[in-house]
């Protein structure tokens, strides 16, 4: 059985934490008029830096999937086993916003668009593992130079459809492979990135630089639009922007070269880092529930961003794990978690 990589596993846990941190930061920016200033940008710096984690996800599958070999049968499990968490999670948050959040629905509408919404990462996931052997196999045989190639034409598509999407536009016709999404993108280059990390010129230091810098852009003219407007403008925190794909990639690489190349915990600490990673999907789908229930009762007004997202996030990061930890104990609950 091959190693796990604990550079790959630093990274998904740091992500799924992250990705608590969007929600409870994003309640915050939303709620731009009703809250001081030093609060807004508290709240945005944050959903802004932590807006890698979910790149970061799709990077993980890419680096660890393209470039196998595998059967079909390993395939249609994979995606099964993401399929029973989809339908499941997608039921419990339908009768979830209806009974709890006052919501009603219907249920047929989870074919066209997520019951609640950040289950939307299943809906672009799904349609990736789908497709994935073939992927594969497309992978398997590029040279460098095609890799290459590949990588420049659908930088530039991803960044002309983004540039598109400012003004509400989308081409009349989507690029084969990669769609008018971004996530199929993401899945690629976590695959190049991991596959030449050891060759791609750029130092620790620069890519922290890259990082930082490409983060204080996008934070800065959120900032700047949103108080021209008068009201929080997401539009430059979509994962399309090519400044988040520029600091998720180098956030990416940059943790992969830690401890040159490998990171060796301890027994102890592998077996943290473990539990945490076997929870964090279940942790993902979970953690909205708990935030739910706090918006329910509390607005964004009622407590102040400095205390209420850190203190939120480790609240319910440490409910959500543990109902996830109790549910794997059982073989129902490791099939949806």
């Amino acid at each position: 059985m091959k190693e796990k990589d604990y550079n790959l596993e630093i990274i998904r846990n740091i992500s799924f934490l992250s990705v608590i941190i969007i929600h409870i930061a994003n309640y915050y920016c939303r709620a731009f008029d009703k809250i001081p200033q030093n609060e807004y940008i508290f709240s945005l710096i944050l959903d802004t830096l932590a807006r890698v984690s979910v790149p970061c996800f799709f990077m993980i599958s890419g680096a660890l999937l393209l470039g196998r070999d595998e059967p079909l049968k390993k395939h249609w499990h994979r995606l099964i086993r993401f399929l029973i968490p989809f339908i499941v999670w997608s039921i419990i948050y339908y009768f979830w916003n209806i009974y709890y959040l006052k919501e009603p629905q219907l249920f047929r509408e989870i074919l066209y668009f997520p019951i609640t919404e950040h289950l939307w990462y299943l809906y672009a996931i799904i349609p990736i593992y789908i497709v994935l052997p073939f992927f594969q196999i497309m992978c398997r045989h590029m040279s460098l130079k095609t890799e290459r190639a590949f990588l420049i034409i659908i930088t530039i598509t991803v960044i002309f459809n983004y540039i598109l999407s400012l003004d509400e536009l989308k081409p009349y016709y989507d690029l084969p492979l990669i769609g008018d999404r971004v996530y199929s993108y993401y899945f690629f280059i976590g695959y190049y990135i991991y596959k030449y990390k050891k060759h791609i010129p750029i130092n620790q230091k620069n890519l922290i630089i890259t990082f930082l810098g490409s983060m204080a852009i996008t934070a800065f003219l959120t900032a700047s639009i949103s108080y021209s407007i008068g009201d929080h403008y997401e539009e430059i925190l979509e994962y399309g922007n090519p400044l988040i794909i520029l600091a998720s990639a180098a956030f990416f690489l940059f943790v992969l070269r830690l401890a040159k190349y490998k990171i060796t915990p301890s027994i102890k600490t592998k077996k943290i880092i473990d539990l945490l990673s076997g929870c964090s999907f279940g942790i993902y789908l979970i953690h909205i529930i708990f935030l739910d229930i706090y918006k329910n009762h509390m607005q964004a007004a009622d407590l102040s961003a400095w205390i209420a997202i850190p203190m939120l996030t480790i609240t319910i990061a440490i409910i959500s794990f543990v109902c996830v930890w109790l549910l794997r104990h059982f073989k129902l609950g490791r099939k949806i978690t």
